[in-house]
């Protein structure tokens, strides 16, 4: 029996089908939204439906942006030489908030994971050596500490290595099975400033 008239328990399941919201969270959420008034749920609508038409990968790093290239790759304050590979843009993100690297990002946009079927060609790693045909020193990998994360590094490094640019990994300061987005900055400030040759 359901609780609910079908359009509320539409908009629970709707909720619940996003990443990290349980059916209590859903549910909570919903009955905020009914209760919100109706010029501010249409604003949230067209917020989001305005972000899924206009949001793309930035041309140079692939990390998501509403521009052609994002801000971090059109800074001129930002070492164009120093490239920190991470998996996805919350990663990026997670770093960005130490305000301590000055270099620019690659997004893969996911990690190699043979036992779910992505391979190289899945992620952005051709992408990646495109970009190192230009003027780069280092090549930073900050693939999460997990089996797929050090499965990626490790092919990463075996790419790059012959071209003589250095490759570093950051330290392990990040446990292993942590996913970046979710550890402090400090964990990976110490991460970063610890990294070591490949």
């Amino acid at each position: 029996m359901d609780l609910y008239s079908g359009y509320i328990n539409k908009l629970i399941e709707e909720l619940a089908g996003l990443p990290g919201i349980g059916s209590k969270s859903a549910q909570r959420l919903a009955f905020h939204i009914i209760n919100m008034p109706k010029s501010r749920v249409e604003r949230l609508a067209g917020v989001i439906v305005d972000a899924k038409e206009n949001v793309r990968y930035c041309k140079e790093c692939y990390t998501l942006t509403d521009q052609d290239i994002c801000p971090v790759c059109s800074s001129v304050n930002r070492d164009h030489g120093t490239i920190m590979v991470v998996e996805n843009t919350r990663d990026l993100a997670a770093y960005e908030k130490t305000g301590k690297y000055k270099g620019v990002y690659h997004v893969l946009h996911g990690a190699i994971s043979p036992m779910i079927g992505i391979g190289p060609g899945d992620i952005k790693l051709k992408e990646l050596m495109q970009r190192l045909e230009g003027n780069v020193d280092e090549v930073i990998i900050a693939t999460n500490s997990s089996l797929e994360g050090e499965t990626t590094a490790m092919y990463i490094s075996k790419l790059i290595k012959p071209t003589g640019i250095r490759v570093t990994r950051i330290a392990s300061g990040v446990p292993v099975g942590g996913d970046l987005e979710y550890i402090d900055e400090v964990t990976l400030l110490r991460a970063l400033e610890g990294r070591v040759e490949l």
